[in-house]
């Protein structure tokens, strides 16, 4: 009798648990944990035009700028370049190609630094030099923010999001930046693109270039379509989920 009683107070404190937990679970942009909450950056987006984006972080070398360029203009693509602000100082004719060839020409920080370990002031700066630096040398301005590495935290998101930027991370990795990454390693990884997806790609890696044209095939074979991230991303009315997919709002949502 005493086990039966012992084991019903264990399943009654579980149920408990488990209704706590589902009571401070919220849906859309933040997840509420223990009293905290925890900001999400775009991961991928829903859509019903089979969209997808290609986007390339710029913060090494940039021999390779114009022949990534001539791919995409063969192939009728526009894709997005997250720069990092020094990167575009001291190569400012291919910030400037990159933007006048109709790419997105977006904020990958001031200086490459590790985001997570700044403060908010310190962040804020980072991301508004970096738009002024792309502002004054491409004549564009832009609200699409990745942080360096991938990197980020709540402080990060909230920033970003305070300042006007939409914080994008990937959900594709082709890891081309990596040491032993082959070609064909790069296309397998890239035959996975699906709906939505937002493709990351560096230049001035071994292969990147070289297999470009190859990768907006498999894209197009799958009756994919890539666009920059621009067009891609919903900018009112939408979630994100707690995988970060950006999804259209709907009625249930608050």
């Amino acid at each position: 009798m005493i086990v039966i009683r012992r084991r019903a107070i264990a399943i009654f404190l579980i149920a408990l648990v488990l209704c706590f937990t589902a009571f401070y679970m919220i849906r859309g942009n933040n997840v509420a944990v223990s009293g905290t909450v925890r900001e999400i950056p775009i991961y991928s987006v829903e859509n019903s035009n089979g969209n997808v984006s290609i986007t390339f972080d710029c913060a090494w070398g940039a021999h390779d700028i114009p022949e990534i360029l001539r791919i995409l203009k063969e192939k009728n693509v526009k894709a997005t370049f997250f720069v990092v602000g020094e990167w575009a100082r001291r190569n400012p004719e291919e910030a400037r190609m990159i933007a006048e060839q109709g790419h997105d020409l977006a904020n990958h920080s001031e200086n490459h630094f590790k985001m997570s370990v700044l403060n908010r002031d310190k962040i804020k700066k980072e991301i508004l030099d970096c738009t002024k630096t792309i502002e004054e040398i491409a004549g564009v301005k832009t609200d699409l923010f990745r942080a360096p590495y991938g990197d980020y935290n709540d402080t990060v998101i909230s920033v970003a999001r305070q300042s006007g930027y939409y914080t994008i991370q990937w959900s594709l990795d082709s890891l081309d930046w990596k040491p032993g990454m082959t070609e064909e390693a790069i296309l397998n990884r890239i035959s996975k693109v699906t709906s939505g997806d937002i493709l990351l790609f560096h230049n001035d890696t071994s292969h990147t270039a070289k297999i470009l044209s190859k990768v907006i095939d498999i894209i197009r074979e799958k009756n994919l379509n890539p666009v920059p991230v621009s067009e891609l991303i919903l900018r009112e009315n939408y979630v994100i989920r707690n995988d970060g997919r950006q999804i259209p709002k709907t009625k249930s949502d608050k």
